[in-house]
């Protein structure tokens, strides 16, 4: 099946396995580990909540993200497709029914993302400019995200989005995140170094590293960090179930995915010790969300001697990172169209791009938007997870699965990790759903 369906769709493969890890990273490095990683650190109890965060990260990153990357190896193709091939496996139809969630929950956070991207690339102008350092943080905010305020901003991140795509996987997305992915990592070290000379830094340091052990006592803190974790690695059950449908059969998909996990966790951190010292320093709210990337550290720059700088290296960085992950997310979508409507590859991408931008024009206001990501990332994200779980280790033969993440592997995975996939991942990523819903968002 893999063959058949790339040769349809003309999009190539991966040509490396670091190529691979870098655009799977890029595809999980988001706003997430920028706006919300740090928070919660500090707020939910330091190294403590690391230590559980740490342990939720490796689970979901060995059995999650190792069991999307296989399926779509496995069958070549996304969502769609994938979900149809796991159900006539057991004799029945409506797979790409149920494929159509998580492809329209990557489509959903692609239209909100694609305005977040357009907001961070107005502030790189502005700290380019100066601008963003002169004008009152909250009213420079309040101006990029009222109605219909930043349109050309969010159309120029979106062409930038098509441009990247239309290279398809090898000349375009892999070329991209090997620069991008990298850069990124050198430019929030860079910060995270000039901010620790900062007076009242270690402020900062305390709060997001001391560990405050009663909090493990609270339910809240094993929500939050099992939440941050799964949302983080972007296990959706359609982003890396692409990527892993452009994965050579002699890959390690365990191996890659532990990396992925690995690495995205290392982003956090580096955004941790990057903003929550600097924001301490100024005795500033360490806040989450976009208060604190739009509002909080462009105040903080202002003060810091060479701040201008600090601010562009700052916002080049997020911009990379929100690139790499529009960049996973319109490939779900116009992967659809080319394999299901037999769309060619630069039509299927333009498409997308279009249909993203004229939808998200109508919600650029900052609560419009805001009331948007919460629907898509609160139902239908972890909807799409959960059923991707339950098709991988559920529907589809033990053997079949295993075989496939065995499939470049020195030593192979046993049957215990079959079990620890069904009876904890999949049960885990089913409490993501529900507590997703009571508490209104956990990632």
């Amino acid at each position: 099946m893999n063959e058949n369906k790339h040769a349809q769709a003309g999009n190539g493969k991966f040509g490396s396995r670091i190529g691979f890890i870098l655009a799977s990273v890029g595809s999980a490095v988001g706003m997430g580990n920028i706006w919300m990683f740090p928070y919660r650190l500090g707020q939910y109890g330091g190294a403590a909540f690391l230590l559980v965060y740490f342990g939720f990260v490796f689970l979901f990153g060995l059995v999650g993200l190792s069991g999307e990357f296989a399926f779509g190896r496995l069958t070549g193709t996304g969502p769609i497709g994938s979900y149809d091939y796991a159900l006539k496996t057991r004799g029945k139809k409506g797979g790409s029914v149920l494929g159509a969630v998580p492809l329209i929950g990557s489509f959903g956070i692609a239209i909100g993302y694609a305005i977040i991207v357009g907001w961070v690339l107005r502030y790189l102008w502005g700290a380019l400019s100066g601008a963003v350092l002169k004008e009152e943080a909250a009213q420079y905010f309040s101006q990029a995200t009222g109605h219909y305020g930043s349109i050309p901003w969010h159309l120029l991140v979106v062409i930038i989005t098509v441009a990247v795509l239309a290279g398809g996987v090898l000349k375009g997305i892999e070329k991209v995140n090997a620069i991008m992915m990298p850069a990124f990592f050198i430019l929030f070290l860079l910060i995270a170094v000039r901010v620790f000379f900062l007076p009242g830094a270690f402020d900062g340091y305390r709060y997001l590293l001391v560990p405050r052990w009663e909090l493990l006592l609270k339910p809240e803190t094993w929500v939050m960090a099992m939440g941050q974790a799964f949302f983080s690695l972007s296990i959706t059950g359609s982003g890396m179930v692409i990527y892993g449908s452009y994965l050579d059969k002699k890959e390690d998909i365990p191996k890659a995915a532990v990396t992925t996990a690995l690495l995205d966790t290392i982003a956090a951190l580096l955004a941790g010790f990057a903003i929550i010292p600097a924001v301490f320093a100024f005795q500033m709210d360490p806040a989450s969300g976009p208060p604190l990337m739009f509002i909080t550290l462009p105040k903080v720059f202002a003060q810091i001697p060479a701040g201008r700088v600090i601010a562009v290296l700052f916002f080049l960085s997020v911009l990379f990172a929100g690139v790499t992950s529009l960049v996973n997310m319109f490939e779900v979508c116009a992967e659809a169209l080319q394999t299901h409507l037999r769309f060619p590859r630069k039509t299927a991408v333009v498409f997308v791009g279009a249909v993203v931008f004229i939808i998200g024009l109508f919600i650029e206001y900052e609560p419009y938007m805001g009331a948007w990501m919460d629907y898509i990332t609160i139902y239908v994200v972890p909807f799409g997870a959960v059923l991707c779980s339950v098709m991988i280790y559920w529907v589809l033969k033990k053997e079949e699965i295993l075989n496939e993440l065995n499939c470049g592997r020195e030593k192979p995975l046993g049957s215990y990790f079959i079990f620890t996939a069904k009876y904890l991942y999949v049960l885990l990523a089913a409490l993501v759903l529900i507590l997703s819903i009571v508490y209104k968002g956990i990632g």
